[in-house]
Order: C-alpha cells, then structure tokens, then sequence
C-alpha cells in the first residue's frame, strides 16, 4: 500500500464530514453544495459564495467563524490561516499532527472546492494593468494545492463538470471518497494552478516587455481527447489556451464528425491564412491539404473565389480544408460540397448553407464569429526534445511593409496586387515556399523542398497539371507573378519561375547574391520587389 508520508499508508476510503467551498464560477455550485448538505456535510463558506449558499436557504459557516479571524484588505487576506491550512494539511493518521490539530482547536476539512479568480477571462477582456493584478487569486491557489498534496485524505475539486462524479461517489461508498478519485482530482488541480500560473506569468512578461523571461510556462484546458494523433499509435488531446482569437480553438462546430488531430492542425492552418484578407477589400477562400495551401483565390463572391482556388490543384483539393473569410452561402456550399471536404470554416453561414452541407453527415462544418487578427501579437510555441521554442506569432502584414522596386522595371498596378496576393499566401506555406498567383488566385504552390528551385519547379508542374485538368491551351503562370518566402541564394530559382512565365517577383532581399540576382531578373524583364521580411515556416 502506498503511504503519505513517515510510514503512513493511504487510507483507501476517507469520510466527508466537513467541506469549504469558495468558488467564483457559481455554475452548479448551489446543487453541489445541497447535495453535501443532505450527506450530513458540514458547509463552511467565504464572501460571495457563503452569501449564495446562505441565501438559497443551506447551512453555511462563515471562515470567519473557522479562523476567528475577519475578512481583511478587501478579502485578500481570509483563507491564508492555519485553521484553514491546517485543516487542509494535516495527516490524519499521524500522531503529531492530531496532536498539533487538538492543541490548536484545528477542524480537518474534508472536502475542498474552489475555483479560481477569473483572471484569462479578465485580461482577455482587454483590462487594464491594475484590474489583471486585482484578479490574481492567492488564497485560492494556496488552497487547491494544500488540499491537492495531501489527496491522501482531503478530495479536492476545482471544476464544476467534477461535482456529480464526487456526489456519485460519496453515494456508493457511504458518504466515503475513494482515493482512486483523489488522486485524480489532485492531479487535475495541480494542473489547474500550474494553467493558472502560466497565464499569470505570460501576462506579466508581455507587461512589462520581456520577450524571453528565464522561465517560460504553458497551460491549457482540455477541450477534446482525440481518437490518437498524427497517426493511429500517437495518443492525443486539444488543448485550449484562453486566448480570445477566431479560429478552430473558438470555434462552434454545427454539424460532422469530431475534428481529429490532423483536422484541427489543418484548420487552424486554413483560417490562419484566409484571415490574411480583408472581407470588406475581397472574398477570399483557402484550401488547405496537410497544413499547405493547395490554392486560395480572391473573387466576387465565395462561390468565384472557391472555382478559382479550387482550380489551383483540384487534385490535392480532395479531402482538404476549405476556410472563407465571410458568410458561407448556399451558392458556395452547392459548390464546395461537390468533392469530398474534410472540414469548412467560416465567420458564419445562413440557413440554406447548412442545410445544404448538413447533407454530407461526416462533413465539419465550423462558425468562428469572426475573422483572426493577422496583425495581433501572440505566442507559438513548438516542442523540441528536452524543452520547448517559443517565438512571437508572426503578424507581419505586406499592407504594412515598405515594397522597394530594385529591378529596371517596376511591376504594373495588376502585378502589384497580385504581389502583394502571392506574399500573403506565400507566408503560410511552408519553407521553402513559392507561390505562383495571377489575377487573385494562386496557380501553383511549391511547398516544403530542402532547396528554392525545387519548390519553383514543383510549383511549375503543378501549374501545368492543373492548366491540363481545367483544359486550357496556354499555362496557368503565363504572365503570372512568383512570391518566395526567403531570399533567392542563388538566380537559379529566379530563372525557373522566369522560364514558367512569371513577369514579376516579390521576395525578402538579403542574400549576399542579391546583386546577381537584381541582374538576372533585369536581364529577363522581371519587375522585382523586395519586403525586407522573410516567412520561414517550419
């Protein structure tokens, strides 16, 4: 039998005869705290929460009464006591620690359930710096990890979806709980204040500008267990952080199957880059395959834009994600439904949009309410053996960038904006990435090669199988333009994209070739831009 400490062992059973509650998350609190009432559960209670129980009629101490000591400083200051922790801590079955809690007339506290201080919610609301450090709980973290390390005899609970798991339990072991369940509700604790701390602490970090703070924490809550990861013998789960951005974390899903792994992965890549344009400039659809673009397109309607991002790669299309940025119609769902569809997202959809994709049963169909901000800072973070990389999100926006004209000829007002269209894409493809666009549609993504003229060449074949498949005489990249994520080393990627038909080059600068590669694309008519910004994507 495992033991708590200095030989103790573990009792499998332990009675519940006195709880305090203290939440700030009043969901099922007045049931839960009714149902340990009519068990003979002594109830004691602080502030709002003793207020609530006393009001509904139910027994309720006031910690006060527990510490003989009132609430201080505004309630910061009315559970850090020993009489509470005490309680909490103390080892049962140990002979000092009765004695301590006899000599100190220290009550055991049973049950604990507190929920903490809403603080995500509250800086994720956009408050300021006075009222995110009001809503950092101490007391209740305290708590939850003094009731949490001795499981051994105190059930502790920190989630209301937990309430009628621990009621069913008392009722099939005598008003008893049973460890099996404390040990799982302390490590659900644990991981509580550890979410908690890590929001806390990041908030800090950005308040005061500190980009890299020597220890870096991650949390998150448990939205899903998935059926297994990437493949079927990785075990999975989804994760969400608290941050309020659009997208599949958010997300309501109206009808399909559950998301696995590689669907969620995918979705967020595709709305991540369709929320690149403005839906009050353009529509604009992405259809994303295994986390890359197998075409995005702008139009004037969703419908226009999914032909013609459809049209890209038609092959690859099939069993992809297809992310809008506006109002899913019943014109765009007759079309985009036509060829099996992993996953749609969008900001919304109407009535004959749903009924018309409810038709295919396994089909997701996801609203986010909203588009994600390209521009808005953030973490991502990526694990690596031994640790973890965390960088800020790049929301870097070509609106935003200085477009510097180095070649003889400056490109024309259409090659411009489609330019500007191929690095937006361009961005969310991943390294190395080159991108073919005319007239507001890609026409061929090259993704993922170890060397730059790989991804122009792929791109280029791409192109001419999909040129093939729509049954057109002249290349897809005839007068195209080409976007590069990084810097061309070397003229030969240039001159591949030249040789497909691109008239116009958009990429970073910088290599130490730059010079030869200005003159390269001078000596085939190429207008060249350069952004000054790369978009590396591992």
């Amino acid at each position: 039998m495992a033991v708590v400490s200095k030989g103790v062992p573990v009792p499998p059973l332990v009675s519940v005869k006195r709880a305090l509650l203290s939440v700030s998350d009043k969901t099922g609190l007045l049931q839960f705290a009714k149902d340990l009432a009519d068990r003979g559960v002594e109830l004691i209670s602080t502030g709002g929460t003793r207020k609530t129980l006393a009001d509904a009629g139910l027994p309720v101490k006031d910690i006060s009464e527990v510490t003989g000591f009132p609430e201080i400083m505004d309630g910061r200051v009315k559970t850090l006591h020993p009489m509470v922790h005490g309680g909490l801590l103390a080892i049962r079955d140990d002979a000092d620690h009765t004695a301590a809690m006899q000599a100190h007339g220290i009550g055991s506290i049973d049950l604990l359930c507190v929920n903490l201080y809403p603080f995500e919610d509250t800086v994720a609301s956009g408050a300021d710096y006075a009222t995110g450090v009001e809503n950092i709980d101490i007391g209740g973290p305290a708590m939850t990890r003094a009731a949490a390390k001795n499981h051994a005899y105190v059930t502790v609970v920190v989630d209301p979806a937990d309430y009628a798991a621990v009621i069913a339990a008392l009722d099939e072991n005598n008003g008893q709980s049973p460890i099996d369940l404390r040990k799982r509700l302390a490590q659900k604790a644990f991981a509580r204040t550890a979410a908690y701390d890590a929001a806390v602490s990041n908030w800090l970090a950005a308040q005061i500008g500190n980009e890299a703070p020597d220890y870096r924490a991650m949390g998150g809550k448990l939205a899903e267990v998935m059926r297994y990861g990437e493949n079927p013998h990785q075990s999975a789960g989804f994760y969400t952080n608290g941050e309020r951005r659009f997208g599949v974390a958010t997300a309501r899903q109206l009808q399909g199957k559950t998301l696995s792994y590689n669907n969620i992965n995918d979705t967020d890549a595709a709305f991540e880059l369709v929320s690149e344009f403005d839906p009050a400039r353009t529509k604009a659809v992405a259809i994303i395959k295994h986390a890359n673009p197998c075409g995005v397109a702008e139009g004037a309607s969703i419908k226009a834009a999914y032909e013609l991002a459809l049209r890209c790669d038609p092959v690859s299309a099939f069993g992809g994600i297809v992310a809008l940025n506006d109002i899913l119609d019943a014109d765009a769902a007759e079309e985009i439904v036509k060829i099996f569809t992993e996953v749609i997202i969008a900001p919304a959809a109407t009535d004959e949009a749903v009924e018309i994709v409810a038709k295919k049963k396994n089909l997701r169909l996801l609203v986010t309410g909203g588009l994600a901000d390209p521009r808005a800072p953030g973490l991502a973070v990526k694990s690596v053996a031994g640790g973890l990389l965390v960088q800020s999100r790049d929301n870097g926006v070509v609106d935003d960038l200085d477009l510097k004209v180095v070649t003889k000829r400056a490109p024309s007002a259409q090659e411009l904006a489609d330019l500007k269209f191929a690095f937006r894409v361009a961005k969310h493809v991943k390294s190395n990435a080159i991108v073919y666009a005319k007239d507001g549609a890609t026409v061929g993504v090259g993704a993922g090669q170890m060397s730059r003229v790989d991804s122009a060449r792929i791109a280029a074949r791409k192109a001419l199988d999909a040129t093939e498949a729509a049954g057109l005489a002249t290349p897809l990249t005839k007068g195209c333009v080409v976007a590069s994520d990084a810097f061309f080393p070397f003229a030969d990627g240039l001159l591949s994209a030249a040789e497909a038909g691109a008239t116009a080059v958009i990429q970073p600068g910088g290599s130490m070739r730059d010079d030869d590669v200005i003159a390269a694309a001078d000596e085939a008519g190429l207008a060249m831009v350069l952004t000054g910004m790369r978009h590396f994507r591992h």
